[in-house]
């Protein structure tokens, strides 16, 4: 398998191909939105059918959508899921990251360069 524009975890595959299977979904979309006192803040939906618009990254039946904005601030990034005693969640180990608010919900990310985009797709 070539490079993706993400990685995954055991962990996070796991949960993803649980919400697929209880939500009815075929998959899960990612991408960010402007907010929060940092800038950006990532985004999670629930995909109910393909997502054509998207760029899109499957590994062992758990399958990604990304959203095109979002692609150049995601590049690179390891998302993992993680429970806590006082939360569950996605988390995105973002290269790209430059800062992040205190309270963790949102995100300075500056965008990598589409010369290293353009690589990953060559390698497909």
């Amino acid at each position: 398998m070539g490079r993706s524009v993400i990685s995954l975890t055991e962990v996070a595959i796991d949960r993803i191909k649980d919400i697929m299977k209880t939500k009815n979904a075929c998959g899960i979309l990612i991408g960010i939105k402007k907010g929060g006192c940092a800038g950006m803040e990532y985004t999670i939906t629930l995909a109910k059918e393909e997502m054509h618009d998207a760029d899109v990254v499957e590994i062992d039946g758990a399958r990604v959508f990304i959203a095109r904005d979002a692609i150049l601030f995601l590049l690179g990034t390891q998302v993992d899921y993680e429970v806590t005693t006082l939360r569950s969640g996605f988390i995105f180990n973002n290269p790209n990251q430059i800062s992040a608010c205190g309270c963790g919900e949102s995100v300075e990310i500056r965008p990598a360069s589409q010369n290293k985009l353009n690589e990953i797709y060559e390698t497909h």
